[in-house]
């Protein structure tokens, strides 16, 4: 048998070894944080930014060695625009038409990757069958600047609509949603899911698609500060490639993807919309709907130079921003290909 000393030897030795592995961890615990490059990101709440969504989904920041200490939503591109003037962010998945007003407005950021064309969507009643029937109705539309905004503007145009007969009004998505199910609206010009999950309530029907209206409409883009891309190169490559795992898994887990994205979006808590209104509007939610959703819009990192030079004209041409300026001070795509 062994004696009392020795085993008391024995145990002040395994506490030695245990505490020498307790610090070893701690110590590679808090390199491999140091390791990580920090980013504060925010995405608009909407399928627009599913392949991010995803990619928190199966935490691929953290294989590429990116510490994401923020991962906000916020309910539309405008409101998701002020963080980005107020400097809350490093990155940003919004809108283009946003994006494009926060960098008129002085904000330096830099359009890095697309994530999508298409999305947008003017749902009416099923009694107006044409556009020209909009005239003499209530149209709900998303804040000035947004993307569904210069979908109607551009719509109007199109087909002849006489803008001072449309009775227009402003708010976010899900209040828009759910003043046209409750009869207070005849029509709502909304991004996507909100337009396909707003259409498949019986009496209501997508009377027009951005398809109808732009057939290369640019929609949502990848941003990044400045500075980011000037002293961290590498970190924006790591966005940009996690956009494009996150557009492979879509593309090829159609139905997964669905399936993940109404779990994200059930766990998000919008910025700049009450709480109850989105869980009014999202108990709809489905995977089936956000399956029909995804169907409307073409996911991709590619850039339209020409349909962001005709964002820029639009956006001018309503008085949104004083100038034109050239898209390529606004673009670098380095790391798209």
């Amino acid at each position: 048998m062994r004696s009392k000393k020795t085993i008391v030897w024995i145990s002040i030795g395994v506490i030695i070894i245990a505490s020498v592995l307790s610090l070893t961890y701690l110590s590679a615990s808090q390199f491999s944080k140091k390791a990580h490059e920090v980013v504060r990101l925010a995405v608009e709440f909407n399928n627009h930014a599913a392949p991010i969504y995803i990619a928190r989904h199966f935490d691929w920041f953290s294989e590429e060695g990116l510490n994401i200490t923020m991962f906000n939503s916020y309910v539309t591109g405008v409101a998701l625009a002020n963080a980005l003037a107020r400097g809350d962010v490093d990155a940003a998945y919004i809108c283009l038409g946003p994006a494009l007003l926060s960098y008129a407005r002085g904000v330096d950021i830099v359009i890095v990757a697309g994530t999508h064309f298409h999305g947008y969507a003017i749902v009416s009643r099923e009694d107006i069958t044409i556009p020209g029937q909009l005239e003499g109705r209530r149209v709900g539309v998303v804040e000035a600047g947004s993307n569904a905004d210069l979908l109607f503007n551009l719509a109007v145009e199109r087909y002849g609509l006489e803008g001072r007969k449309i009775d227009v009004r402003r708010g976010n998505p899900p209040l828009l949603v759910s003043l046209l199910l409750t009869g207070q609206l005849d029509a709502i010009v909304v991004p996507e899911h909100w337009a396909t999950l707003a259409a498949s309530s019986k009496g209501y029907h997508i009377l027009l698609a951005s398809q109808d209206v732009w057939p290369e409409m640019q929609g949502s883009v990848l941003v990044v500060k400045r500075g980011l891309l000037e002293k961290k190169p590498g970190v924006v490559k790591k966005l940009v490639e996690i956009t494009k795992k996150g557009l492979g898994y879509i593309e090829q887990n159609r139905d997964e993807a669905a399936k993940i994205l109404v779990e994200e979006l059930s766990k998000a808590s919008p910025i700049g919309v009450e709480p109850e209104l989105v869980k009014e509007t999202s108990r709809q939610l489905s995977p089936e709907i956000i399956r029909r959703s995804m169907d409307n819009l073409r996911y991709s990192v590619k850039l339209n130079n020409e349909s962001i030079g005709r964002y820029v004209e639009t956006l001018y041409k309503l008085g949104y921003i004083e100038k034109v300026f050239d898209v390529r001070d606004v673009i670098d795509d380095r790391f798209i290909d």
